[in-house]
């Protein structure tokens, strides 16, 4: 009950922008862009190539149109959405940022300014792209890691490089993801590419096979651990049935011992009694 007396957090309604402090812009951007679209996509148009603004001949001359001689159709549509995107914009940004992108006139101005403040210039983007491809050419399965810590960081740097420009095809992904796994794994990747097209399959399939291959290993290996207790359990049992039987044994030994020493000392008083008389 208490839960319900929370403020709503950010991200539930599907009516809000998405909120960007300064941090974490590769992921505000792809969000942004979906929400944008959900409403218009002649407003993310607007971001993308600049405000419309319709155009007349003059003297041979394409001039501007002014906004009196503007259609309706011109004025509802087309122009308004840059207005849209402002006000979508400015909603969605923390003080800071606001103020770092309010005295743009366009929202194609302001999406600039906040594209090279958190990406940097393309000498920037270029160092970085450097980076993740190397980082990617390296990339390895390390011991003891799941497949499902693999895939989480495989696919941020995947990701992180696509927004960089850069492109991959399907089989060059699921390749490179086989020849990172380790050595216990060789059995099924050489399934999984005698069986599977890797041109086709996309690299969540390939990773939902993965992850169920590694779900079965652990079944068996906790299978085989379980029959290893309880045949550590019998060998224990066992011994110590076996020392119960020998200590009985030797009980039993001890017993008859005594009753033929008791036998034997009888017979020695009465035959001491017999010579007494």
């Amino acid at each position: 009950m208490a839960e319900s007396k929370l403020p709503f957090a950010e991200g539930v309604s599907i009516h809000r922008p998405p909120m960007f402090c300064g941090l974490k812009y590769q992921f505000w951007k792809i969000r942004m862009q979906i929400f944008i679209e959900s409403i218009n996509k002649g407003i993310w148009d607007a971001i993308v190539n600049g405000p419309y603004t319709p155009n007349c001949l003059v003297e041979n001359k394409h001039v501007d149109k002014p906004w009196i001689e503007w259609t309706d159709e011109e004025r509802r549509r087309r122009a308004q959405y840059d207005c849209n995107a402002k006000n979508i914009i400015t909603s969605s940004l923390s003080m800071d940022e606001f103020f770092r992108v309010s005295q743009y006139k366009s929202a194609k101005e302001m999406c600039d300014v906040l594209k090279v403040t958190h990406e940097g210039t393309n000498e920037v983007k270029r160092a970085r792209k450097h980076a993740l491809i190397q980082e990617y050419e390296l990339f390895k399965m390390q011991k003891g890691k799941s497949i499902t810590k693999v895939q989480k960081w495989f696919t941020h740097i995947v990701n992180h490089l696509m927004g960089l420009g850069k492109e991959f095809d399907k089989e060059e992904l699921n390749i490179k993801v086989l020849k990172c796994l380790d050595r216990n794994w060789q059995p099924k990747v050489t399934t999984i590419s005698e069986s599977k097209d890797l041109s086709i399959i996309t690299i969540v399939a390939l990773f939902g096979k993965l992850r169920e291959h590694e779900i079965e290993m652990q079944r068996l290996s906790e299978l085989e651990s379980s029959k290893k207790k309880v045949k550590t359990i019998a060998l224990k049992a066992s011994s110590k049935k076996s020392d119960e039987t020998e200590e009985e044994v030797v009980e039993s030994s001890d017993n008859e011992n005594l009753n033929l020493l008791v036998k034997r000392f009888g017979k020695y008083l009465k035959r001491k009694g017999n010579k007494g008389n």
